[in-house]
């Protein structure tokens, strides 16, 4: 999977159903980057399509959700430890004897400058993300 580099601003966050994954470091960085392939998850989504990668309060790039895979064991996942970057103890850590899914993503694109953006209290997964307080926040 190729990387690519844009230079975006708060203005690309135009459209009100814009959402935001939260990931941490440094898998977010690896899906920025093309080297994380499969997100690895609890549970399915539904969702489809492009959202942005968010880490340590900022909009950090985005990707494209084109598939969901499983249910995996840790021993299925381990199999695949190069598309999603985890090593064995931390899926056994992360899995709790629970099965894994991958969400699989595609077009990844690092943000040259990294948007600021507030998470709501309470937020782990996802982050509807709305352009007027981002524009708020990046103009001071």
């Amino acid at each position: 999977m190729k990387k690519r580099q844009s230079s975006a601003t708060i203005d690309d966050l135009t459209t009100d159903d814009k959402i935001g994954l939260i990931v941490r470091e440094p898998y977010a960085s690896m899906i920025v980057n093309g080297k994380k392939k499969w997100e690895i998850r609890t549970r399915k989504t539904s969702k489809r399509g492009e959202i942005y990668i968010i880490t340590n309060g900022k909009i950090i790039g985005k990707a494209k959700i084109i598939d969901v895979k499983g249910p995996f064991t840790v021993n299925d996942l381990a199999k695949h430890e190069n598309k999603h970057q985890v090593n064995r103890e931390i899926l056994e850590k992360y899995a709790k004897q629970r099965k894994l899914y991958a969400w699989v993503l595609s077009e990844p694109v690092k943000f040259d400058n990294p948007i600021k953006i507030e998470i709501p209290r309470g937020a782990i997964v996802w982050v509807k993300i709305k352009q007027r307080q981002n524009k708020e926040e990046n103009s001071t």
